[in-house]
């Protein structure tokens, strides 16, 4: 097997707890900003304090946390399942800050006028600024897809079979001849993925600057 096969191998892999990672992420990070933005100050402090240790805390070791800390019973979380949840854990703590942001960016006039036109709560949330607050943080949300694209290769130290455990088995398998090649692919691959996410959120960026 050449070292470019040996690489992809492990790309659905990468693709895949990118992929489930983010979705928690962007489900998980909805209660956490509302958290946040709540007027009852035990619950704000609390979801506060919730965000900045997850974000405190680098990836790694909330993952080997989760992979040789929890533990159900006699059964252990498999490798893929701790690194889809560590890392959908990270993403609903930054998403959380990239939607708190995007709501802070709206003047509360609009609040205001809401619910002088005796709209609810909930009409003026998700009518209103939601769809306000997402297009603002749009960006923010791709830029962070890129970083935790790149960032899912550490799920390849607790044993998920991705693009850098598979460019590291070759590397192991093949000391005299592979040498550093299979990462320099690894890194291509990664480029060649990434280039097209951050096209699209410039373009996105600019696009919604011109908007406003």
């Amino acid at each position: 097997m050449d070292p470019l096969t040996a690489v992809l191998l492990g790309l659905p892999m990468t693709l895949l707890v990118t992929a489930l990672s983010f979705a928690i992420g962007v489900v998980g990070g909805i209660p956490m900003m509302l958290g946040l933005r709540s007027r009852w100050s035990p619950l704000r402090l609390t979801i506060r304090f919730m965000v900045d240790l997850i974000r405190g805390i680098p990836p790694i070791v909330w993952l080997f946390l989760i992979y040789f800390g929890v533990q159900i019973g006699s059964i252990r979380l498999d490798s893929l399942t701790a690194a889809v949840i560590g890392l959908g854990i990270i993403s609903s703590a930054y998403l959380a800050e990239i939607y708190r942001g995007g709501f802070a960016t709206l003047s509360r006039g609009q609040s205001e006028a809401a619910a002088a036109l005796g709209l609810g709560t909930r009409t003026t949330f998700g009518r209103i600024l939601a769809p306000q607050a997402l297009r603002t943080a749009l960006p923010s949300i791709t830029t962070f897809l890129l970083s935790l694209l790149k960032d899912s290769s550490i799920a390849s130290t607790i044993g998920v079979a991705d693009m850098v455990f598979a460019a590291n088995m070759f590397a192991r398998q093949n000391p005299a001849t592979a040498g550093i090649l299979p990462f320099f692919i690894a890194a291509g691959i990664y480029l060649v993925i990434s280039i097209p996410i951050a096209i699209v959120a410039r373009r996105l960026d600019t696009r919604l600057r011109k908007a406003q």
